[in-house]
């Protein structure tokens, strides 16, 4: 009986000590993508999706949270890291503009720069910039050949909530670099991630005796985050090997020291649970894309040590609130200011444009989906090319069977990219074919040919078949190869198309979303599935022609 009274006494003053504690609320959203109008929820139920309310139900909840500040014991944050406006027409058409306003009028705190800002180039991104009444973060986005900050973003902020000194650090992914045309980030210098975020947070703690650091950074959670932890630092004779790519957040999390909260993005998935590093013990989160929902923790922080004691979620064990319409009622002034940008931007989005006679999905079977097989055929036809391809992150959504509008289209393909024709040997073609599944790279969508390969064999050795036009490939015959100018740029590895002369190259001014529209007009109803120009069979040996090349 004595233990059981000790027990519940040591009980009581727990739980008394927690409600003392001091609590933040912080609010964030990333790749928001242009999300802010209302939305279906194809991604739950495709047949039936649930409304979404976009931006003015956020408001709502933003609004809600906000009512339970108190000066002294309970304050909050709304923070966004990156990619905020290219991908919906409300964004797109009027270069982020919309967003920025309402991201005004819902207060947000932050803006982290993330790698699509620059998809309209840096002038009409600090245009955009220029609305905004909350300050933009990225501590290595610098002028290139200076040591000197982009005049439209600051390193960090400093905030004081409840007593409390709070350090707020913004990173950018590095990968932008390799994502943006490079005309677009021609005056801009990314800077290593790891290192500018160190440097940061040991001037928050050292110089400005913050009490509390928090990373924003538009970088991400590896999809499996736990094999890829103890891939790389649970083997100790894991040979290091050459970063080819940035750092992503899970890296940051265990390589930087300092960081009590770490928010992220970029990678499109959301986590209910944050990833915890088991040495810094710096907890990251990380929600998913384009508005259709936002992440809420209220921090718990002793007053005392002022250090994190510990945090809570609206809903048991989950970060993540999907922003339904009839749960989260729209905020009337909000709602009517999307709407009005809706309406401007999508004038004519909903003209019918053709029929898909089957749904054309984006789910692949070895990296090939008929939704890719359409793409591709769309921009070959577009410019009578022998063979055509696109990266395989190049498409953005899916089509369903029935008339197709401007709108569908858009949606799936949000990026102004232009078509392109490259005149080259078969010798170059095939080099280009070898270069993306070299290494752990995963291929290409293509139309006009036929692949196998075999990635059991060397690098730049593993096709085993290849046809172009039903024909045997060539290594003398010179081929007209469709593609886009983001890819010419050389981004998703194919830095080799940026060797190519003036010459080998023909600009069609042709948008590949018109393409693809005309495609529509031209050719419906429009049929595309998975079939056999794709192929990976780990037993196959190079067909004749292939052989000692």
């Amino acid at each position: 009986m004595k233990k059981l009274y000790i027990l519940c006494l040591l009980l009581i003053s727990s739980v008394l000590c927690f409600a003392n504690d001091l609590t933040l609320d912080i609010i964030f959203t990333n790749d928001l993508h242009g999300g802010i109008d209302r939305a279906k929820a194809t991604f739950m139920n495709p047949a039936f999706p649930p409304q979404l309310g976009g931006g003015a139900s956020a408001a709502t909840y933003i609004k809600s949270v906000r009512e339970k500040t108190t000066e002294n014991l309970r304050d909050n944050l709304l923070i966004d890291t990156g990619d905020f406006f290219q991908g919906r027409p409300i964004g797109s058409l009027s270069a982020g503009k919309a967003v920025i306003e309402y991201m005004n009028m819902v207060k947000y705190d932050l803006l982290v720069l993330g790698n699509h800002e620059y998809d309209l180039g840096e002038e009409k991104l600090k245009n955009t910039l220029e609305d905004a009444n909350f300050p933009i973060l990225a501590a290595n986005v610098y002028r290139k050949g200076t040591l000197e900050l982009v005049e439209y973003a600051q390193p960090f902020i400093i905030v004081e909530k409840m007593g409390l000194k709070i350090g707020i650090v913004g990173i950018t992914t590095t990968d932008t670099e390799k994502m943006s045309f490079a005309d677009h980030i021609r005056f801009v210098d990314f800077i290593d991630e790891k290192e500018v975020l160190q440097y940061y947070v040991n001037h928050l703690r050292d110089v400005e005796k913050v009490d509390i650091v928090i990373a924003t950074v538009h970088a991400g959670i590896p999809y499996d985050p736990l094999p890829e932890y103890q891939k790389r630092y649970e083997n100790p004779n894991k040979k290091q090997t050459e970063k080819n790519w940035g750092y992503d957040a899970q890296e940051l999390a265990h390589e930087v020291e300092g960081i009590d909260l770490m928010f992220a993005g970029h990678i499109h998935k959301g986590f209910d649970r944050p990833w915890v590093d088991p040495i810094t013990h710096t907890l990251v989160f990380q929600g998913y894309a384009y508005g259709s929902g936002l992440i809420h923790l209220m921090v718990k922080i002793d007053p005392e040590t002022k250090t994190i004691s510990g945090f809570d979620t609206p809903a048991e064990d989950k970060l993540q609130l999907t922003l339904f319409e009839d749960q989260f009622i729209p905020d009337p002034e909000v709602d009517a200011y999307i709407s009005e940008q809706q309406t401007i931007a999508e004038k004519g989005m909903d003209e019918v444009v053709g029929i898909a006679g089957v749904f054309l999905s984006r789910t692949s079977v070895d990296n090939q989906n008929a939704m890719g097989n359409f793409t591709c055929e769309a921009m070959r036809d577009a410019v009578n090319a022998d063979f055509s391809f696109i990266n395989l992150g190049g498409i953005r959504a899916e089509i369903p069977m029935g008339n197709v509008t401007y709108r569908h289209v858009f949606n799936a393909m949000p990026f102004d990219n232009m078509i392109v024709t490259l005149v080259v040997d078969g010798i170059m073609l095939k080099r280009i074919i070898e270069t993306r599944i070299a290494g752990s790279r995963q291929g290409l969508l293509l139309a006009g040919g036929k692949i196998r390969f075999n990635k059991t064999r060397s690098d730049f050795d593993r096709v085993t078949l290849l046809e172009i036009n039903g024909e045997p490939w060539d290594p003398n015959k010179r081929y007209k190869v469709a593609t886009t100018d983001f890819l010419l740029q050389g981004n998703a590895g194919l830095t080799l198309l940026t060797t190519l002369p003036e010459s080998q190259i023909i600009r069609h001014e042709i948008n590949l979303r018109d393409a693809m529209v005309d495609y529509f007009k031209q050719n419906s109803p429009v049929k595309f599935y998975i079939d056999e120009r794709w192929e990976r069979n780990d037993k196959s040996t190079p067909e004749n022609y292939l052989q000692n090349f």
